[in-house]
């Protein structure tokens, strides 16, 4: 008898992880939504079918709330956990000797040592779920350095480090592990007006020539990464032209930093 497919999401209350959440919930698998904003993730729970979801309260840098919140999905989703969409991140940028110690440490915490502490703490479920996959959200961020993004930027080289060694390391147990590498999102974040302008981050970028592409490109993405052969999936057109350049014209890429340079205030749409 097949399992019922679920996936269990990590910033579940916006963004990224409500698009795929609302995606794979329209193709009939049960999805667990964790995140800190009790709101958002009502809000996004909205987006499913009902019955088809449960919501969890979830700090990812603490682990004793891993281990409750894990347990709580396990029951709703009858012990399978098919994917772990290790999603939950946060942005801070700025010149590296103007960040505050605490933006340092935070994004740190949140963004690679919450994201291991995800890994480990659904590491038995996944292992006991029928062809399981663990789906990073890395970054266009970890193909190249961005600068004035350093710290968030390597976060995203380390998460991407993680998909790699993991879909080595995890196979012999059934796991597979995936990333998902976008560009700039059309989401919350981006929308906002950046301060001292009178523009959105979005409107910021695309003045500035940089690609914003929108939410909806989120679903299809992840639901190719969970299914397809391959470890990295860049997402859109930005985040395709990156990886190329990276690999063949760095010299070029380091040149045309400069444009990314304009993302530095609306941290988060990677």
């Amino acid at each position: 008898m097949s399992q019922v497919k679920s996936i269990f999401i990590t910033g579940g209350a916006s963004g990224l992880g409500r698009e795929v959440g609302r995606y794979f919930g329209e193709r009939g698998w049960f999805v667990g939504l964790a995140d800190i904003n009790v709101d958002g993730l009502a809000e996004s729970a909205k987006l499913i079918p009902e019955g088809k979801s449960s919501t969890h309260i979830l700090d990812v840098t603490n682990r004793d709330q891993w281990k409750t919140v894990v347990a709580e999905f396990g029951e709703a989703s009858g012990g399978v956990m098919s994917v772990l969409f290790n999603n939950a991140g946060i942005g801070s940028g700025g010149p590296i000797q103007d960040m505050s110690d605490e933006d340092i440490d935070q994004t740190i915490a949140v963004n690679f040592t919450g994201v291991l502490n995800g890994t480990r703490a659904c590491f038995d479920m996944l292992k006991a779920s029928n062809d399981s996959c663990i789906l990073y959200t890395a970054s266009a961020a970890g193909i190249y350095g961005v600068a004035d993004l350093s710290v968030y930027s390597a976060t995203k080289f380390a998460v991407r480090g993680l998909a790699e060694s993991h879909d080595i390391e995890l196979r012999k147990h059934g796991i597979r592990s995936r990333s998902l590498m976008p560009g700039f999102i059309d989401t919350g974040i981006i929308a906002n007006v950046v301060e001292g302008t009178n523009q959105t981050g979005k409107q910021r970028l695309e003045g500035a020539g940089v690609e914003v592409s929108p939410v909806s490109i989120i679903g299809p993405a992840a639901w190719e990464a969970v299914h397809g052969d391959k470890v990295h999936k860049p997402v859109n057109a930005m985040a395709k032209k990156l990886w190329f350049a990276a690999r063949w014209m760095p010299g070029r890429l380091r040149k045309q930093q400069t444009q990314l340079l304009n993302a530095e205030e609306v941290m988060g749409g990677l």
